[in-house]
């Protein structure tokens, strides 16, 4: 899919993985792309390899969960290449322990990245949405939010936020000609499951019990439907939690 005009996107957690591929889709789509995360390193290098295809890329170094790094970033964006229209809610961490060993600080930890980094990143750049009329919030959340996940009560807990944050917001702001949806990914193939492989050996039976099509997702998966997200075609979409998940959850 292609922009009728130019658009700036922003993609957090944009350095490796799921993030990476989904700055590369929306490039490939003509976007202009700004490249968020805390690894400045791994944001270079994908900023490079974009401006390399030559498209408008740059990278910025953020921690999602201060304000102030964030509204410095969207300065930069926009002095570099203009106002945001696109922005993909990716950055996020995923921790696993015991429900009865949470601490607090742990507990409150991920709700600062996964829930509170997802308000500023978005309050940051909406601004430019509405001035312009037009603009795309993409929210990445988790199947586990839908499901329920054992040793990830904080992981799921702010992933749930992010679903109501999804819905709650797409009808404040559509009047404006904004659209507002999420995409919880189940089991996709990143540095953080082949950890996973490492440490607990094959994956093959959890997917063949889980995932009714008998496959690991690929970052392709999830950027393709960020891809359609973020176009002009999908401007009669908003709210929605749109499961790219292989069947594990169906709604």
């Amino acid at each position: 899919m292609t922009f009728s005009t130019k658009k700036v996107a922003v993609v957090t957690g944009g350095a490796e993985g799921l993030g990476a591929e989904i700055c590369r889709f929306l490039a490939r789509d003509g976007a202009d792309i700004a490249v968020w995360d805390r690894n400045i390193g791994l944001a270079q290098q994908v900023a490079a390899e974009l401006r390399d295809a030559g498209v408008n890329a740059i990278a910025c170094e953020v921690d999602i969960s201060s304000k102030a790094q964030v509204d410095a970033a969207a300065a930069k964006v926009r002095e570099a290449l203009g106002p945001v229209a696109i922005l993909v809610n990716n950055a996020g961490i995923s921790p696993e322990k015991s429900f009865v060993d949470i601490t607090e600080d742990e507990w409150e930890r991920v709700f600062d990245i996964n829930a509170k980094g997802t308000f500023l990143c978005t309050q940051a750049v909406i601004g430019d949405m509405i001035d312009a009329k037009w603009g795309r919030v993409i929210n990445i959340s988790s199947s586990s939010a839908q499901s329920g996940a054992p040793r990830m009560v904080h992981y799921a807990a702010t992933k749930g936020a992010v679903i109501a944050y999804t819905k709650a917001l797409a009808r404040e702001v559509a009047p404006m000609g904004i659209t507002v949806n999420n995409i919880p990914p189940s089991t996709v193939y990143t540095a953080g499951l082949q950890s996973m492989e490492e440490r607990l050996g094959s994956i093959d039976e959890y997917v063949k019990n889980t995932i009714p099509v008998q496959r690991v997702g690929q970052p392709a998966d999830i950027a393709n439907a960020v891809s359609f997200l973020a176009s002009e075609a999908s401007s009669y979409v908003t709210g929605v939690t749109l499961s790219v998940n292989g069947g594990r959850y169906m709604q």
